[in-house]
């Protein structure tokens, strides 16, 4: 133990969610280093977005909101999503000097026992916390469907989270797996460039017409929410919503790019086949059927409920209300995981009440705007 710092907070992850609870902390008068730390074990800066294809520009994007208290302006929508996002958050960083640590691991958070505190065990060694706010999302956890004759296939299998951009895939045939905006958007890229697509979805795919408004979003925030209440597996917003049906969805129907067929039943050394005795030969098998939270760090807290979720209350897991799941289920989204970092430390501030009051900083957190450059 000689060797564990101390600190009030340990925030795990430096993506919106984690970036938003710092922020929140500084502005409530923690000091990075000495009151908290952020953890995050990307190379650099820019959370998941760093790891998005270059074909992902920054226009595509839908509902990217700014971090708390410094806008993102002038960004050439052009440009990759993944460069846009790590020159803003580099910023930001530095802006509110958050003194983020990188690359680290955190292997492991138990209860310290003494003091009711957590121990937080890292590549970078040990802190001992009264409070802990989990950021990490889910892109380290990309789901995998399991099918019979997976083993077989002779071709190429991927996930999205490794997809390269469409150029890869010149002159092949590919199946796209899963019913999202990944793969939606994955087919309306390859198609100029693959010799041929098929998708195929579980569930027939729910497109969603009109304006994504504020009460659509509130309604498919709730539905998530109860979820995670209940101490089940978070879906995502998306699977919620509906996809947006914009002029582009619109062509790519009529063209007969997003013609989906149900899912097939097996993988054959060759493609993919349904029960009935059809037939679709591949070169790749792309796998966008998403991620799942990345919070086995949390297994010895044994946090989980029988239907395999960690149970929230606002941010709070019910089981240990020291720990704070900020960007979990409802608050996976930009706009979310601000609302739920301020929310995080909110009840932070609760829970150490007991405390001497530090003096709040606000003065100090000046709104300044961050040009990207084009």
């Amino acid at each position: 133990m000689n060797n564990t710092r101390e600190v009030e907070v340990v925030v795990i992850g430096a993506g919106q969610a984690g970036l938003s609870s710092a922020y929140h902390l500084r502005r409530t008068g923690f000091e990075p280093e000495r009151d908290f730390v952020v953890l995050d074990h990307s190379p650099g800066p820019g959370g998941a977005w760093q790891f998005r294809w270059p074909s992902l520009t920054y226009g595509k994007v839908h509902g990217m909101h700014s971090l708390p208290g410094m806008e993102l302006t002038d960004a050439d929508p052009a440009r990759p999503s993944s460069q846009v996002v790590a020159e803003y958050f580099t910023a930001y960083e530095s802006a509110f000097d958050l003194r983020v640590r990188r690359p680290v691991d955190v292997r492991a958070v138990r209860d310290g026992g003494e003091g009711g505190r957590l121990l937080v065990e890292t590549s970078d060694g040990t802190w001992s916390t009264r409070a802990l706010i989990n950021a990490t999302g889910t892109w380290d956890r990309p789901f995998w469907p399991r099918y019979p004759g997976q083993e077989t296939f002779r071709g190429r299998q991927l996930h999205t989270a490794r997809y390269p951009g469409p150029e890869a895939f010149a002159g092949q045939r590919v199946v796209v797996v899963g019913g999202g905006a990944s793969g939606t958007q994955h087919l309306m890229e390859l198609a100029p460039y693959a010799a041929a697509t098929t998708w195929v979805t579980r569930r027939p795919p729910a497109f969603r017409e009109g304006p994504f408004t504020e009460d659509v979003g509130r309604e498919a925030v709730a539905l998530v929410e109860e979820r995670v209440r209940r101490g089940l597996p978070p879906r995502s917003v998306v699977s919620v919503t509906g996809l947006p049906l914009d002029d582009a969805v619109r062509q790519a129907i009529a063209d007969g790019i997003l013609d989906r067929r149900p899912m097939f039943d097996r993988i054959t050394p060759d493609g993919v086949q349904w029960r009935d005795g059809r037939r679709v030969e591949a070169d790749v098998i792309l796998w966008a059927t998403g991620f799942r939270p990345a919070v086995d760090h949390l297994a010895p807290l044994k946090l989980r409920e029988p239907g395999g979720g960690i149970r929230v209350e606002g941010t709070r897991a019910v089981a240990d209300p020291r720990i704070h799941l900020v960007g979990y289920g409802p608050s996976a989204s930009t706009i979310g995981a601000n609302r739920a970092g301020r929310a995080a430390v909110r009840d932070i501030r609760r829970l150490s009440a007991a405390e001497p009051a530090r003096p709040a900083q606000r003065a100090d957190m000046a709104r300044p705007t961050v040009p990207v450059a084009a």
